[in-house]
Formats: structure tokens, sequence, C-alpha cells
């Protein structure tokens, strides 16, 4: 019936699914390293085909606490990390604009402090 010599077939690994990347708005910031985005989408009513917005509230892993409220931020699925948090930040779209006016201040002002900081050394030698 079966021939003895022959070998089973190797088992191949099966493929890791694919995971979601969404794309979404930061909407609150107040927890350290993690942030709560808004996914919005359009979807048309069952019977009459109107477009209405849905949205979806995720909660996602930041590490370095590097988006702030009004961030356009992508997201991708990850393990449990917490009872509520199932996504981790993949990358920053597009900052607020208000928050990049600050933090092009907060850079100046830190390299001010720096210049400060290295030329006060210097003068107490001399």
């Amino acid at each position: 019936m079966s021939d003895p010599t022959t070998t089973p077939p190797t088992q191949t690994p099966r493929p890791r699914g694919r995971r979601k990347v969404e794309i979404g708005t930061v909407t609150s910031d107040k927890m350290d390293k993690t942030r709560r985005v808004e996914v919005s989408r359009l979807v048309p009513h069952p019977k009459y085909g109107k477009y209405q917005k849905h949205r979806t509230v995720c909660y996602v892993h930041d590490e370095q606490n590097e988006t702030r409220v009004g961030d356009l931020v992508e997201i991708i699925e990850t393990r449990p990390l917490s009872k509520s948090k199932r996504w981790r930040l993949l990358r920053i779209v597009r900052k607020a604009p208000a928050h990049e006016e600050a933090d092009a201040r907060k850079a100046v002002l830190d390299a001010q402090a720096n210049a400060e900081a290295e030329s006060a050394p210097g003068q107490a030698d001399a």
C-alpha cells in the first residue's frame, strides 16, 4: 500500500498573518507611554447608502512619548501590551501645527542653554 522508503512531506512554517496598519489622530496624551488614537472611516448606510462617519478608538504604545494631541500617526496592530493596548506607534505622519512651533521654540531654547553651559566653564578657568 504505502512505500516505506518514501519520506513524509516536510512541514513548512505557516506564514504569520498580516498586521493591520491604520492612520489616525491622537486625541489624548495624558498617559505615560500610551496615546488614545481615533481612526475615522466612512461607512455606507445599509439601507439608504448615505455615507456616515464612524470612528474607532485605539490605545497605542508610544515608547518615547513623542506624539501630542492633534498629530496624525500611523499605528500597527501588535500583541496585547496591557488590558486595553493592542497597537504600537509606527510613525508620525504629520505633527500638529501648534506643536511644531512649540517644538521649534524649545529646540532654540535648548541650544541657547547648551551654548551658555559650554561657555560658562571656559570662563571660570580663565
